[in-house]
């Protein structure tokens, strides 16, 4: 029988959404297959957490492509961002703690290919005149990973309910981000 990596990814993503401490036993346990098995597929625990790594950013730039940033006003294309990235939020915030994935020699392309597209997305804003000018597009995106990972979390334990997540995310960062008339 093959094994479907994409069940033994999306399970090993489930159980370390809520547990990130989680043994390569319990992940395998949730997969429904053995350890060994998983062992065979990935090495270890870095080998899980790269592929996992690989699966949130695929997931993001899907997600990214349906939110389609460029079109509209740049507050609304946040918003929509962050409802087609609500079902990768519970990986993301797994991934935005794992420390091993942000290693310089390591980093894996596909989180500058994003920080590039919601960046611009950010900065389109601030020429349009809609975003403060005086916070950077990276920092703009640093911030909107940290509350999609804040909000994430806080929809697991049950603090925020799901439906409220981007709501809740977008209303913070662009309350924060909007320009403001100087008096």
């Amino acid at each position: 029988m093959a094994l479907d990596r994409d069940h033994v990814l999306r399970s090993a993503a489930a159980l370390l959404t809520r547990k990130s401490t989680a043994t390569m036993d319990e992940v395998a346990r949730a997969a429904g297959i053995s350890r060994a098995t998983l062992h065979r597929h990935f090495a270890g625990r870095d080998a899980l957490v790269r592929a996992l790594e690989s699966l949130g950013i695929a997931e993001c730039e899907a997600a990214l492509e349906r939110a389609r940033p460029e079109d509209g006003p740049a507050p609304e294309a946040v918003r929509r961002l962050l409802r087609e990235i609500q079902p990768a939020a519970g990986l993301l915030a797994f991934l935005y703690g794992e420390n091993q994935l942000w290693e310089a020699d390591r980093q894996h392309d596909g989180w500058q290919r994003l920080d590039t597209r919601i960046g611009a997305l950010f900065q389109r804003g601030q020429r349009d005149g809609a975003f403060r000018i005086d916070l950077t597009p990276a920092w703009l995106t640093e911030a909107l990973y940290g509350l999609i990972a804040s909000g994430a979390w806080a929809t697991l334990d049950g603090r925020v309910a799901a439906r409220d997540f981007p709501t809740m995310i977008a209303e913070l960062l662009l309350g924060g981000a909007l320009r403001r008339e100087e008096p």
